[in-house]
C-alpha cells in the first residue's frame, strides 16, 4: 500500500534519507556500546570480540541471505530484515536499566549478535533493491555510491550524538534511539515507496545456490571477492577496537571516542565521494582500484604506528576512513554492477562474506597481538602486510577491466 505518488527521484532519495537516519541512530548505539564496555574494564578482546558479533554472522548468514533475497524478492527481505535490527537493538537498550556487570555486558553482545544476523540480511536486500529503484541501468553504478556516502555522513553524525547523550543523559537514550532509528525506513518501504517490481529477477531451484553465484561470476569477480577479503583479514580491524584506539590516542572521555569515530567517518565520506564522482571508470579497473584504497588504508596504519601526537593521529585515522571505506564500497560496487540482476542478491552475500567476516576476524587478531605486545606493533604489522599484498596484487592484475553489464 503506497501512501503518496512519489516521483521516481523523490523516492530514491527518501530511500536514502531514511537510511542515512537508521545508520546515524546504529553508530549512535556502537559509539555508547563501545564506551559501556571500556568503562566496564574490559580487555581489548571484549572490544573485539563485540565487533565480531557484529560482522562475523556474515560468514554463516550472508549466503543464505543472498540466496533467500534472489528467490522470495528483496523487498519482503528487507522488511522482514529491518522489523528485526528494530527488535535486536531495543533488546540492547533494554539491557542498560536492567542488568549490570556480566549479565549486561552479555545481553549487548548478544543484542549485537543479533543485530548482525539481521543486517546481513537487510544489506544483501537493500543492494538489490537499489536495482529496482533506478530506472536506467547506468544510474545504478551512482545510486549504490550514493548509499556509500549516506551511510558514511552517517558514520560522521552517528558518534557526536552517541557521545552528547551519553554524557547528557546516559546509554541507555543512545541505544534507545538507535532502535527507534529503523521506524523510517520500515515505513518508506512500506508505505511511501513503488519501485518497478516487474523489474526484479528471481532465482529457482539448483540456480539459486551461493555457490552457483560464485561459479557464475568469473574470474574477475571471484579476485575481486578474493583481493577485498585478504586486505579485510589484515587491516580491517579499527570498528572493533575503535574506543581502545581512541583511549590510546586521545583520552577516556565519551567526547574522545565521538572525536575519533568522527574523524574516520570524515575521511569515509571523502572516499565514498571519489569513488561516487569516479564511479564508472573506477569500476573498469577493479584491482587498481582495491588496491589503491588499500595502500592508503596500509600507509595510515604505519603512520598511526608511530605514535606521534593526537593532531597526527587524527589526520591518520582520517586516511584509514577514507581507505577502508574506499576498499569496501568498491567491492560491492564493482560486485553488484559486475553480475546479472539475478544473482545480484548472492552477489552481496558474497561481498559481505568478503569484507564483514574478514573484518571480524582482523579484530580478533589485531586484539590478542595487542595483549601480548602493543598498538603501535600491531599497526607497524598489519599497516606492513597490507601495503605488500595492495603493490604485488596492484602489479598482478592491476591491468584487468570489467565491464558493466546492462
Amino acid at each position: 500500500m503506497t501512501l503518496l505518488k512519489l516521483r521516481a527521484e523523490q523516492q530514491r532519495q527518501l530511500f536514502l534519507i531514511a537510511s542515512g537516519v537508521s545508520t546515524a541512530g546504529s553508530f549512535a548505539g556502537i559509539t555508547a556500546k563501545g564506551w559501556i564496555l571500556m568503562k566496564g574494564g574490559v580487555d581489548p578482546f571484549v572490544l573485539a570480540l563485540n565487533f565480531a558479533a557484529l560482522s562475523l554472522p556474515s560468514l554463516l548468514v550472508s549466503g543464505p541471505a543472498g540466496v533467500r533475497t534472489d528467490r522470495v524478492g528483496c523487498e519482503r527481505v528487507l522488511v522482514q530484515a529491518q522489523w528485526a535490527l528494530l527488535t535486536a537493538s531495543g533488546l540492547g537498550a533494554l539491557a542498560i536499566p536492567l542488568l549490570e556487570g556480566t549479565a549486561q555486558v552479555l545481553l549487548l553482545l548478544c543484542s549485537t549478535l543479533l543485530v548482525g544476523i539481521a543486517g546481513a540480511y537487510e544489506l544483501t536486500a537493500r543492494n538489490k533493491y537499489c536495482s529496482i529503484l533506478v530506472e536506467q541501468p547506468e544510474q545504478l553504478a551512482g545510486y549504490l555510491t550514493s548509499f556509500s556516502v549516506v551511510f558514511n555522513v552517517g558514520k560522521l553524525v552517528g558518534p557526536p550524538i552517541g557521545g552528547l547523550l551519553l554524557a547528557a543523559t546516559g546509554p541507555a537514550w543512545a541505544l534507545g534511539i538507535d532502535a527507534a532509528s529503523y521506524l523510517l525506513p520500515i515505513a518508506s518501504v512500506m508505505f511511501l515507496l513503488n519501485p518497478n517490481r516487474d523489474q526484479e529477477v528471481r532465482s529457482s531451484g539448483q540456480d539459486a545456490s551461493l555457490l552457483k553465484a560464485w561459479h557464475h561470476c568469473g574470474g574477475t569477480l571471484q579476485g575481486v571477492l578474493s583481493f577485498t577479503a585478504v586486505l579485510c583479514l589484515i587491516g580491517f580491524y579499527h570498528p572493533g577496537l575503535a574506543p581502545l584506539i581512541a583511549f590510546d590516542q586521545l583520552g577516556p572521555k565519551p567526547t574522545d571516542l565521538g572525536l575519533f569515530t568522527s574523524v574516520l567517518a570524515g575521511g569515509s565520506i571523502v572516499g565514498g565521494l571519489v569513488l561516487q564522482r569516479n564511479s564508472q571508470r573506477f569500476c573498469r579497473r577493479p584491482f587498481l582500484t582495491l588496491g589503491g584504497f588499500g595502500l592508503i588504508t596500509a600507509v595510515a596504519q604505519l603512520g598511526m604506528a608511530r605514535t606521534p601526537g593526537p593532531v597526527f593521529s587524527l589526520a591518520m585515522a582520517f586516511l584509514i576512513g577514507a581507505g577502508t571505506a574506499g576498499l569496501l564500497s568498491s567491492c560491492n560496487l564493482i560486485s553488484q554492477i559486475g553480475s546479472p540482476q539475478v544473482m545480484r542478491g548472492r552477489m552481496a552475500g558474497l561481498s559481505q562474506i568478503a569484507f564483514l567476516g574478514g573484518g571480524g576476524l582482523s579484530g580478533l587478531i589485531v586484539a590478542l597481538m595487542v595483549m601480548f605486545t602493543n598498538l603501535s606493533t600491531a599497526f607497524a604489522v598489519t599497516g606492513g602486510l597490507s601495503a605488500a599484498v595492495a603493490v604485488l596484487w596492484m602489479r598482478k592484475r592491476g591491468a584487468k577491466t570489467l565491464e558493466p553489464l546492462r
